[in-house]
């Protein structure tokens, strides 16, 4: 399993869980509007979810249903850099 970021993070780019990730899997660049988890990376620590001011991070079993597209849309993120 992995952590994954969805909708609530759109547009606030906080940066709480990029400060405690222990294995720097949390990514972004200027132009998107949101972070991403590289799900390869992700060592389950679970640090990055209880930092986050908007409840966006989940573990992936987790994850509302409603946000389900946001497990690929993680995924293809990593992909596409």
């Amino acid at each position: 399993m992995t952590y994954i970021i969805a909708e609530p993070c759109i547009d606030l780019k906080d940066a709480s869980c990029v400060d405690v990730c222990p294995v720097d899997c949390i990514h972004t660049t200027d132009e998107d509007n949101m972070y991403f988890i590289h799900p390869d990376e992700c060592i389950d620590c679970a640090a990055c979810e209880p930092v986050c001011p908007v409840t966006a991070i989940f573990e992936e079993s987790e994850l509302p249903e409603e946000w389900n597209e946001y497990i690929a849309l993680n995924a293809d993120w990593f992909e596409n850099q």
